[in-house]
């Protein structure tokens, strides 16, 4: 049966090496090791398994076994010994090549995918390959922590075996991208984005997890993944304590800064004056962004800032004597809160407008 499913080819010259080591009682030479490291290695590209390739080598064995001196014996079974040493080696060789060559075409895939500048059509054709239908729309899932992860690290495996271990092949890819771990999954599969989000924020250890809202085909893939990456930004930039954002909840702010000189403007009209005071801006700036953050609440924006309420009080009336803008009156509150949100999005006072 063993000599049936391994093609002649990769026994050729296996009995003629096996006479003359039981006439002999040699050991393989290099080149005959060669053949058989050879032999395992090209049964492994042409898919035969490693357990018929060895079966067949010993049929062979078993038919030129010596039949006379012990010492022989010995020699051969050596021999044999180092022939499935041989075959397994190569074998294994072209198994890791194998491996190394599908894990080098699936990152080219995923940098194709999330770079945008890949052909759509030929995109479509190798994603079935990785686990995804462009024929569905999909969301991406962004997660990053204090170090950089790659797919080998303990974080990231941890993360794929438990979503692994719940959902099975369902369509995911779990992949890494710029030290960020990265989950892309059918949009209607939001218990497999919550699920990751989970398990990436415990393996960082608190990390922060954006998703992106759901789009339609391999466009949607990068979309999707660009407006993760933005909410991840936009978290840094605005203090945002949660360790979960959806794209879909922050909407408003690029749409705030779409037109960035208008902002710009804003920002420097309502708060250019707080310059005056001692200190700076930024004293007050933190000021304004407690109250409102805290729904203009004194008592709330007092205990965040570490400070009484009369010296927050005695803030903002410092506030509205510089501004001329009263932050507890609603018909200016509007104009101060959208100014502070401005002067957090592009980085103001710190940077120049």
């Amino acid at each position: 049966m063993a000599r049936r499913e391994i093609p002649e080819e990769f026994l050729d010259g296996y009995d003629r090496i096996l006479d003359e080591v039981a006439r002999t009682g040699r050991l393989l030479n290099r080149d005959e090791l060669a053949s058989r490291r050879t032999a395992g290695e090209q049964a492994a590209e042409a898919g035969h398994s490693l357990r018929s390739l060895i079966n067949s080598h010993l049929t062979v064995a078993r038919g030129a076994w010596p039949r006379h001196a012990s010492a022989h014996a010995d020699s051969a079974l050596a021999v044999v010994a180092q022939v499935v040493d041989a075959l397994a080696e190569g074998f294994e060789r072209a198994q890791h090549l194998a491996v190394r060559q599908e894990e080098a075409e699936r990152r080219e895939f995923i940098d194709d995918l999330l770079h945008g500048s890949a052909d759509l059509g030929r995109l479509a054709e190798r994603a079935e390959r990785f686990g995804l239908r462009f024929s569905h729309a999909h969301a991406v899932a962004v997660a990053e922590g204090t170090a950089a992860y790659s797919e080998a690290d303990p974080v990231a495996r941890r993360v794929e075996l438990a979503l692994l271990g719940r959902f099975g092949d369902r369509q995911i890819l779990l992949t890494t991208k710029d030290g960020r771990l990265i989950c892309i999954a059918p949009g209607d599969q939001t218990d497999v984005l919550t699920s990751f989000a989970k398990q990436a924020h415990a393996a960082t250890d608190g990390g922060r997890v954006a998703v992106g809202r759901t789009h339609p085909g391999a466009g949607g893939v990068v979309q999707s993944y660009q407006e993760a990456l933005n909410a991840l930004g936009l978290a840094e930039r605005m203090n945002l304590d949660d360790p979960v954002l959806h794209a879909a909840d922050l909407l408003v702010y690029p749409v705030l800064t779409r037109d960035r000189e208008a902002m710009a403007d804003l920002v420097r009209s309502a708060l250019g004056p707080l310059r005056q005071a001692r200190g700076g801006a930024e004293p007050l700036l933190e000021t304004l962004t407690a109250y409102f953050d805290s729904g203009c609440v004194s008592a709330e924006a007092a205990r965040r800032l570490s400070l009484s309420v009369r010296a927050l009080t005695y803030r903002l009336g410092r506030i509205h004597q510089l501004t001329g803008s009263n932050p507890a009156d609603p018909v200016h509150r509007y104009t101060l809160h959208t100014a502070v949100i401005g002067a957090r999005l592009l980085d103001w006072p710190a940077k120049e407008l």
